[in-house]
């Protein structure tokens, strides 16, 4: 195919040019052609991204290969697939509704080698399009080249859509034969369909073999595969009933959020000084518990505390210990509701000298 040197385009050119897919200036005059649809210039897209791959034969370097393969070839029943959707309809039932009710096509080995000749033959002119493509200038696609792209794409799809459809009562028998537990029938089918069609993709007729029998194997690999999925899924996520998992730890979360609630709490009383702590005292707290370091910063130690406020360590820690007395009243007193507020007076010597006793405190459980 003589290639014609193409004109540089206007501005106006390249701009358009930029909305469309990538569909070059047509080979020739330009006249009467028609535009390619944004469905064909998304699947030219596709089809351009990957180079086409297709089953090699001797048959398609011959004279006159498109008209032998095609024309000279004889015609072959094409299947009857309606009794395929009610299945998949509902497949847990078959009155009424079988597979040799319907109208079957069993392909000879010389049928199956002519429709993949036919379909391969279709997969390889896309390549050689696609080569012509590389090695041109603008490594786009001419218009006419375009046209003929999306020509034997088509030719190649409905051949491949044939094959299969002849062979959709194989995806069914290896289900059937292969029922397991653990995968759904219908999720089992849909596998053993795309299957299939990467089977028809894969077949080389030339080899001598029946289809049928490289589909089975391929179909039956599919579900092996399906079924070593799901297993390796369900181990991660377990979804029966295991003991080891129901193991009640009620307690212990009862605790955890209870104690966090209470360091929460304990850090309000700090930092709102409802305990009433000196100055002093909230320094050596607010240091030695970093309530407000950055994150990631560590609490400091007796002795850097000491430093900060210049007295010992010792002397730290007894401050320390007072503050936290007073913050161990508030916290009891306002959230743990285990002692009651002092009265006026409480605390103070009575008529015998010793402090007086306060009121016995009432667990709120109980009340």
């Amino acid at each position: 195919m003589r290639r014609v040197h193409r004109t540089t385009p206007s501005p106006l050119d390249q701009v358009r040019r930029r909305h469309r897919v990538g569909v070059g200036a047509p080979k020739g005059a330009t006249s009467g052609r028609r535009k390619l649809s944004v469905e064909e210039e998304r699947l030219l897209n596709r089809i351009m991204a990957t180079e086409q791959d297709f089953i090699d034969s001797p048959a398609f370097y011959e004279k006159d290969a498109e008209r032998r393969i095609y024309d000279e070839a004889p015609d072959i029943q094409k299947p009857d697939t309606s009794w395929y959707h009610p299945v998949m309809d509902d497949l847990s039932s078959s009155k009424g509704r079988t597979v040799k009710s319907a109208q079957q096509v069993i392909l000879t080995g010389a049928e199956e080698k002519v429709l993949f000749h036919q379909f391969n033959y279709a997969r390889y002119r896309i390549w050689k399009i696609q080569q012509d493509v590389l090695e041109s200038t603008g490594k786009k696609p001419s218009a006419e080249e375009a046209e003929e792209i999306l020509r034997w794409y088509r030719k190649a799809d409905l051949i491949r859509e044939q094959i299969a459809e002849t062979n959709l009562a194989l995806v069914l028998a290896m289900a059937k034969r292969t029922r397991m537990s653990e995968v759904d029938f219908a999720d089992l089918v849909s596998e053993g369909n795309m299957a299939l069609l990467r089977a028809v993709d894969k077949f080389d007729a030339g080899r001598g073999y029946k289809f049928s029998t490289y589909a089975c194997r391929a179909i039956l690999k599919a579900f092996s595969r399906q079924g070593m999925k799901l297993s390796k899924y369900r181990q991660r996520f377990p979804t029966d009933f295991d003991p080891k998992l129901e193991r009640s730890n009620f307690l212990e979360t009862k605790r955890t959020t209870f104690e966090r609630d209470a360091a929460e709490e304990v850090k309000r009383i700090v930092l709102d000084n409802r305990a009433d702590l000196t100055d002093v005292e909230r320094t050596v707290i607010e240091h030695r518990f970093g309530l407000e370091a950055a994150d990631g910063e560590k609490p400091m130690t007796l002795e850097q505390v000491g430093q900060i406020i210049g007295v010992t360590k010792e002397r730290v820690r007894q401050i320390q210990n007072k503050a936290m007395e007073k913050i161990r009243v508030e916290l009891e007193t306002r959230f743990l509701g285990s002692r009651q507020p002092e009265q006026p007076g409480e605390g103070q010597p009575g008529p015998d000298g010793q402090p007086a006793q306060s009121p016995t405190p009432t667990s709120p459980a109980l009340n």
